[in-house]
């Protein structure tokens, strides 16, 4: 089994194509996934386990076959887990296009994930039989080595993230097209629609505080709170922060990464509309939500125009994170840039860019071990490849990053 360290050759034999303003190749790892050779691209699917040292990433061909793959941290190996409708033993009818949601914890150390259409078929057959049939909810047992599929969720819906109660392990997920809140406790066995609560834009992401509240964005961009004591949902009165202009589709399609700080119970945003806030969550009701402004500054550009689906807080206090994906990018920087934040100063600088060839896309929120590496499902455009679905043809490989220190 072969593991192409990719990103190590991209800066060392593309020269000026990467252009690095500060940091060198040793701080960044890209590996490709093995045993997978139809692998197109990855999403939101990437989550740690704190139990196990290990990081989970759910790559698709973007049809109907989808990995799940183990990155051991301590002996550096990366590996297929299986296929997810094999180990789910999923039937020719049930096919799945992609694990879109990311990849949580549950407090029993399971990862728990939700599956997705993402194949022409889900919306424009419908209910029709060749058509989609729904995404199923899954557990996967690192201990064991085992995948349960717990069932599927709404039939003609796809999963679109995922978030877990970690105080009674009860899953949360947001249903894409009819963005339905849904709740599901596996060991009850109980399933609960909490209704619709947005639009029919694409739903992005869910995620939680330390109180095990539930957080998602409604169709006016107002976060949703589902409280952990009351069983309830509450809406806040007013809408996140967007720039003035900006496009209704860049707000209403709310949050697009997410990272928390366990010290001071903050935690950092990005919009779709390229903002970056802090949110100050309480146990009842909804803190203040602080605006850091924009995540990236380029005069000839909207400042609600950036694309990123990813975010990550270093134990070193600043925020990282990829600008650029489905044709949005730094206008004045080639392809893909690795940005840092510092949200004390509120001040950012670009790190590196990359050529859509070597990085086009990378997706995951807060996604780190105890060492201090971040990680990120990343993909590269590759013009080789048949283009399936809205992504393109790409490469998918896992992107390990630490801005203090080398990786070997």
């Amino acid at each position: 089994m072969k593991i192409i360290l990719y990103s190590v050759v991209a800066f060392l034999t593309m020269g000026s194509a990467v252009q690095a303003f500060g940091i060198s190749s040793k701080n960044v790892r890209f590996l490709s996934y093995p045993d997978m050779p139809d692998a197109d691209s990855s999403w939101g699917s990437i989550g740690f386990s704190s139990r196990f040292n290990k990081v989970y990433i759910g790559v698709t061909n973007h049809r109907d076959r989808q990995g799940l793959f183990e990155y051991d941290i301590a002996t550096g190996k990366l590996r297929l887990c299986g296929f997810v409708a094999e180990m789910g033993h999923l039937r020719s009818f049930e096919w799945q296009g992609k694990i879109h949601t990311q990849i949580v914890e549950g407090p029993d150390g399971a990862m728990y994930f939700g599956t997705d259409g993402g194949e022409s078929r889900e919306e424009d057959l419908k209910e029709h039989p060749a058509g989609y049939g729904g995404g199923f909810f899954f557990r996967w047992d690192p201990e064991k080595q085992h995948l349960t599929n717990l069932g599927m969720a709404l039939p003609y819906e796809g999963l679109k993230d995922i978030a877990v109660d970690h105080a009674d392990g009860t899953l949360f997920a947001v249903s894409y097209p009819q963005v339905h809140l849904l709740t599901y406790d596996p060991p009850e066995n109980k399933f609960t629609d909490l209704g619709r609560v947005g639009s029919g834009h694409v739903p992005r992401v869910i995620f939680t505080d330390k109180w095990s509240n539930i957080y998602y964005v409604d169709w006016r961009q107002r976060l949703i709170k589902y409280e952990h004591d009351t069983k309830k949902l509450v809406f806040d009165r007013e809408s996140l922060p967007s720039f003035p202009g900006t496009p209704g589709i860049n707000i209403i399609t709310g949050v697009t990464a997410w990272a928390a700080d366990e010290h001071s119970g903050t935690i950092y945003l990005i919009t779709y509309g390229s903002k970056m806030l802090a949110f100050h969550p309480r146990e009842h009701g909804f803190g203040p939500v602080e605006d850091l402004g924009g995540i990236y500054d380029n005069p000839a550009q909207p400042p609600y125009s950036y694309y990123c689906p990813n975010l990550a807080l270093h134990r070193n206090g600043k925020l990282y994170y990829f600008i650029g994906g489905h044709g949005s990018h730094a206008g004045n920087l080639p392809g893909t840039t690795l940005m840092e934040f510092d949200p004390r100063t509120r001040t950012k600088r670009a790190l590196a860019s990359f050529p859509l060839t070597v990085l086009s896309e990378a997706t995951g929120s807060d996604v780190k071990d105890r060492e201090g590496n971040l990680y990120f499902a990343g993909r590269r455009d590759d013009p080789t490849i048949v283009k399936f679905g809205e992504s393109g043809g790409n490469r998918p490989f896992l992107i390990v990053f630490n801005p203090d220190k080398e990786l070997q």
